[in-house]
């Protein structure tokens, strides 16, 4: 059956939701965290490689609109870089974000070092560094064109595989690493009742700092619905101008994935709205439009991966994916001691682990079990979902293209 790009987009919804009803009932893969998307797409590839075995293909997708749902998650990712929440955070969140990206640089020189050792491309090892640990499986996903055009075989295969082994492994060391800390340093904080009001999700504590104001409906027209379309059409105007920079970067021989541009673009408009307040950028509404394209881009790739492509690559991965987590366990104490050596270090400590190696969502739930054990840490619910949820996608995008640029 070929799908048009149409009923390929369909189908990836379809499969989404497959995603979520198996998370429901697998418990496993909701407590380690393991996005829906990636369920339902991990589904669906390793059924094409059964059919593929019998000598099938049971389908074949138009995956067009894959790249500009990519673009318009991580155009939403910039619209949150907003310098007004940096100085919001306060020295904290600076300190925080500065570790987090010199450790993402640290990623990449350990990988490519052990691949280079193993005689492979130093790329693989950027690629099981930053790219999907710090990154994850959609970053992953996002450079594995530049990485395979570089030399590196089965790229998207391979940051998947990453990007699952760091989700597992920060949603497991993470808690019990910080527990450690808390109990060895005698900084168990007066428990008391531990609601959602103080372990709210990631998103929701930037927008909240940001404080958006809505603009101004046209009379007649309905609010949200305008908010709605004002967001989509700022997205659009992002990834539209951010095209002609991403042409420019080429143009001078910078290599970038497509969505840098865009995402440049998108941070010099909130910024620009954050001193005029003309725009009044919704960043509430924008982060939904980005999370849906997000879901809808992972599935679509993942429905089309060549999961036989990794068989003689797993060892090594593996290596190198071992000293990556024992790379980020070994930091907890140094980042404990540079975050004030307290309770609320401690506790961002294991959201460092969760998202260092994982995703926000890891660190999120690495931090809310702590709490829920040994008391509140508003100082590191505001401080861990800032940089994980946000600052450190647009750096470690940066860090990336330099060593694409430099080792390719």
């Amino acid at each position: 059956m070929k799908l048009d790009l149409i009923q390929t987009l369909a189908f990836a919804g379809v499969v989404l939701f497959l995603g979520y009803g198996v998370r429901r009932l697998v418990r496993p893969l909701a407590r380690h965290n393991i996005p829906a998307p990636v369920i339902g797409g991990l589904i669906v590839a390793v059924l094409m490689v059964w059919a593929r075995s019998a000598g099938q293909t049971p389908f074949e997708f138009d995956t067009t609109l894959q790249s500009p749902l990519m673009v318009a998650f991580f155009t939403s990712i910039g619209f949150a870089a907003s310098l007004r929440l940096l100085k919001v955070g306060g020295p904290q969140v600076l300190i925080f974000f500065g570790v987090a990206t010199a450790f993402a640089v640290v990623q990449n020189l350990l990988g490519a070092g052990l691949a280079m050792a193993m005689g492979l491309h130093p790329l693989f090892g950027v690629l099981t560094g930053s790219v999907t640990l710090t990154g994850g499986p959609a970053t992953g996903l996002a450079f594995a064109p530049l990485f395979e055009e570089a030399g590196v075989p089965a790229a998207a295969t391979v940051a998947v595989a990453s990007a699952m082994v760091g989700i597992v492994a920060g949603g497991v060391i993470g808690a019990p690493i910080a527990t450690r800390l808390i109990e060895r340093n005698g900084l168990r904080r007066a428990k008391g009742e531990v609601t959602e009001m103080d372990t709210p999700v990631a998103t929701q504590i930037v927008e909240e700092q940001l404080d958006d104001q809505p603009a101004a409906t046209p009379a007649g027209e309905d609010e949200e619905s305008f908010v709605l379309l004002q967001s989509v059409v700022l997205v659009l105007v992002a990834m539209w101008l951010g095209g002609y920079l991403s042409a420019w970067f080429t143009s001078v021989g910078i290599k970038l994935p497509a969505y840098i541009g865009a995402m440049l673009v998108a941070a010099v408009i909130r910024n620009v709205d954050d001193v005029t307040g003309r725009i009044k950028v919704s960043q509430r509404v924008i982060d939904d439009v980005g999370n849906v394209a997000l879901a809808l881009f992972i599935v679509m790739a993942l429905m089309t991966l060549k999961l036989w492509e990794i068989a003689n690559l797993a060892l090594p991965m593996l290596v190198i994916l071992a000293a990556q987590v024992a790379l980020i366990a070994a930091i907890v104490w140094p980042i404990f001691r540079l975050m004030g050596r307290d309770y609320e270090a401690a506790v961002m400590g294991g959201g460092f682990v969760g998202f260092m190696l994982g995703t926000t969502a890891n660190a999120m739930a690495n931090m809310r079990a702590l709490v829920e054990r040994f008391g509140p840490a508003p100082r590191a619910f505001l401080v861990v979902p800032m940089v994980g949820a946000f600052f450190i996608d647009f750096t470690n995008a940066l860090v990336i293209t330099f060593f694409v640029n430099v080792l390719r």
